[in-house]
């Protein structure tokens, strides 16, 4: 077996070994962590929690001569089992690559590491382990992003889609439009089909919304909204991708408007959240103007 094979398929150690630098930085590592959690892309994979198996490898910058025998000098192994559960408690994601990339994040936000190999595993999602590794090097330049924009979150109901334009002119900054649920939709007993259908529901009113003002951008993505606004581009957020991609945890039921507007507002920073007059915002972070229905 060449090298290159071997290293391929051995624990991050062997390759963190073969990569060293010299003189080599110490390693500490974390083998065989399960947890579980609910990722995926496929459909099949919503909902349904799977193992995930965590190796870590990380060079850390050698203690100064005398330390003494004292952990606030290191970096501790609990760093590494607290990047795993903290990123994972940031929300619902599709991709493997995009956890280890918060791991590894996470890991090399402390002052002593210098490099982390991150290799994550799914354990159920056939006869083998499917998985992925990554390096990555403290003091890597992230892309640089510009920040967004004061916006907005303007709430329109169902009933007040015809009206947008007029909802718009009232609206002085950047707004992105949270679109209420329509009335009328199928009702079925299976609590998961009525969540797909109900989000349905709430992306098939933000296109209505859209059809009568066609300067809106319809966006489904946190990226895609990001760009809108600082493109100056008023936008109309289509719910469901973010809603099933979120953890459930403090996720809002898809037909209450108010609760949908705070979400969206607090996870994006808004400065405000314009409702109607009449329509219940719960209490949070984001003041509510008052506008009228």
């Amino acid at each position: 077996m060449t090298d290159e094979t071997r290293l391929a398929f051995a624990h991050p150690e062997a390759r963190a070994a073969a990569t060293a630098s010299d003189p080599p930085l110490d390693r500490i590592s974390l083998r065989d962590h399960v947890v579980e959690a609910d990722i995926g892309a496929f459909a099949e994979e919503r909902g349904r929690w799977q193992r995930l198996r965590f190796d870590i490898v990380v060079e850390v910058a050698a203690r100064p001569e005398g330390s003494d025998d004292d952990v606030d000098h290191i970096l501790s192994y609990d760093r590494l089992t607290e990047a795993v559960r903290d990123e994972l408690a940031e929300g619902r994601v599709n991709l493997l690559e995009t956890l280890a990339e918060g791991v590894a994040d996470r890991i090399l936000s402390h002052r002593l590491a210098r490099r982390a190999f991150v290799r994550i595993q799914k354990l159920d999602r056939g006869p083998g382990a499917l998985g992925v590794e990554i390096m990555r090097t403290a003091g890597e330049e992230a892309r640089a992003e510009s920040a967004l924009p004061a916006f907005a979150v303007l709430l329109v109901s169902a009933g007040e889609a015809a009206r947008t334009s007029e909802l718009l002119a009232g609206v002085g900054e950047a707004v992105v439009i949270c679109p209420g649920p329509p009335g009328e939709r199928p009702i079925v007993a299976s609590p998961a089909a009525q969540w797909r259908i109900d989000l349905l529901a709430l992306d098939q009113a933000a296109w209505l919304i859209a059809a009568a003002e066609p300067r809106l951008s319809v966006v489904a993505s946190r990226t895609e909204m990001d760009w809108s606004l600082r493109q100056g581009r008023p936008t109309v957020w289509a719910p469901a991708k973010m809603l099933l991609d979120a953890s459930g945890e403090g996720q809002p039921a898809p037909d209450d408007l108010g609760a949908l507007g705070l979400w969206l507002a607090v996870r994006h920073g808004a400065e405000r959240i314009i409702a109607p007059e009449g329509l219940s915002v719960p209490a949070g972070p984001v003041p509510v103007v008052r506008r009228p229905a």
